[in-house]
């Protein structure tokens, strides 16, 4: 007998997780802060802040991969979730991606 599934994935984009440093500033601003990526997809990622961003706030982010495999990642993010992290100190903070931003 088939159990009926409870949940149904429903996102457009499949998640990566990743773990590698990630660079924030809010646009215009030059104070850089570091978090930690942890997953990514076509719409939007998940990193870790030390700092609670504002709901609808706007930061720029860059992105480097330790491996060669998976490319650096430069774009304008909107904060759409925060929530204290479960697994230590700092922010889980959801974002959507914007605007993807050529190299620098």
């Amino acid at each position: 007998m088939d159990m009926p599934r409870e949940f149904d994935e429903k996102r457009d984009f499949v998640r990566v997780y990743v773990d590698c440093p990630v660079l924030y500033r809010h646009p215009g601003s030059r104070e850089v802060a570091e978090g930690q990526a942890k997953n990514l997809s076509g719409r939007g990622m998940m990193f870790i802040a030390q700092q609670e961003l504002p709901v609808d706030s706007e930061v720029e982010i860059s992105i480097s991969p330790e491996n060669e495999l998976t490319p650096s990642l430069n774009a304008v993010v909107k904060v759409v979730r925060v929530a204290r992290y479960r697994k230590g100190e700092g922010y889980e903070i959801g974002a959507v991606i914007k605007q993807v931003l050529d190299e620098e």
